[in-house]
């Protein structure tokens, strides 16, 4: 997809929103991380014998879920589909189970989702902001990472009908949100916690994604902000609150409070209130000082061309409740094409998102029980 594609995905969560598994040990658990097309997949196999996957890192939701065979509406990928009758661990779950009943409700065409299958079988839709779905049948799997921890009876979708701006490297999607049915919640006895470090876009590197107190991440430069309890479909999603934003040596302050910013490792950009959004432009045009490049037709507004001549990007930091973040260039500014780079955050009058391209380079915990978030600036390569 193009970069004006996968930004209009960003702006579309933006604008949208106003059974447990038992690890069969307690070694450490991790996988791979990878980044893909502005965006981040990680290591995961399923079913027995495991097939090894990459499938979309998402802290925003919470329903695993791959491509499966038969898939007569699927987008392309790169490996076959998830065969669940190759599996000897596969188990199709019925209508009214509690998994079932865990389900958001969704009215595609008259129809209410989840519905009884022809089978007796949970048949489930799920809808993501930018207009993604799934649709399939709720199953439940042995996952694993590697040798080291396998989680039996892990409830997932099986999706015969998807679509989504997803490439063929991405054979699904993993949800780390905060309900029942993402895979953090489905660890069992590993704990609700887990951390990642997110590499630019441009390595070809892998990182590790950690799960359980191995996961906690320590040291002089750790920040931690509580996160807020919310309702509907910010319900899953880690919500802190973002007091203000320092663009050299002013601050632009944020009114709103009780958790008003989502920290999603889907959404590429950061966005906010068109309010502040404004003028945290207006400092960062001022402080660079260079002329402007006008780039037609863009949803950006507010790029600069030969790139490399500009000396003055100012001081950004984020002012998160107990938590202060200093952001480098590269979090947010973007290059887009022939030597130009815009300014990679945008405006919006639905929820404001902090997005993973503000997170390149920090090693960040999601602790679900402790209700908080922490960020530690680290090379994200060398993790």
């Amino acid at each position: 997809m193009t970069h004006s594609e996968r930004f209009q995905s960003s702006m579309s969560r933006a604008n949208h929103f106003g059974q447990s598994s038992t690890a069969e040990t307690s070694e450490l658990v991790e996988t791979d991380i990878f980044p893909n097309d502005a965006s981040y997949l990680m290591k995961i196999s399923v079913g027995t014998p495991p097939v090894e996957r990459w499938a979309l890192a998402e802290t925003g939701s919470d329903l695993i879920w791959f491509q499966c065979s038969p898939c007569p509406q699927c987008y392309p990928q790169n490996t076959p589909f998830f065969v669940p009758k190759s599996s000897t661990t596969y188990m199709s779950l019925p209508w009214g189970s509690d998994p079932c009943n865990s389900l958001p409700k969704f009215s595609v065409q008259g129809q209410l989702y989840p519905k009884c299958g022809t089978s007796n079988e949970c048949t489930y839709f799920y809808s993501y902001v930018d207009k993604s779905y799934t649709m399939g049948e709720l199953g439940a799997e042995s996952v694993s990472f590697g040798q080291a921890a396998s989680f039996p009876r892990t409830v997932f979708g099986c999706g015969h009908n998807n679509n989504g701006l997803y490439n063929k490297n991405n054979a699904g999607l993993v949800g780390l949100g905060q309900g029942s049915l993402s895979l953090v919640s489905q660890m069992g006895n590993v704990g609700r916690k887990f951390s990642n470090c997110l590499p630019p876009y441009s390595a070809k590197t892998t990182t590790k994604l950690r799960f359980g107190e191995e996961a906690a991440i320590s040291g002089n430069g750790v920040v931690s902000t509580l996160l807020f309890t919310k309702h509907g479909f910010l319900s899953s999603s880690y919500v802190p609150n973002l007091e203000g934003i320092t663009v050299g040596q002013h601050t632009v302050q944020i009114d709103e409070s009780n958790g008003n910013i989502v920290v999603d490792s889907r959404t590429t950009l950061t966005i906010l209130p068109s309010r502040v959004y404004k003028k945290v432009k207006a400092l960062v045009k001022q402080a660079i000082g260079a002329d402007q490049f006008i780039v037609h037709n863009d949803i950006f507004k507010l790029c600069y061309r030969n790139a490399n001549s500009i000396q003055n990007f100012p001081k950004f930091e984020l002012h998160f409740t107990g938590a202060n973040l200093s952001l480098k260039p590269q979090n947010f500014f973007r290059p887009i094409s022939n030597n130009v780079i815009c300014f990679a955050m945008l405006p919006t009058n639905g929820t404001p998102f902090y997005g993973n391209m503000a997170q390149i380079d920090f090693e960040v915990e999601h602790d679900l029980d402790q209700k908080k978030v922490s960020f530690a600036p680290v090379d994200c390569t060398k993790k």
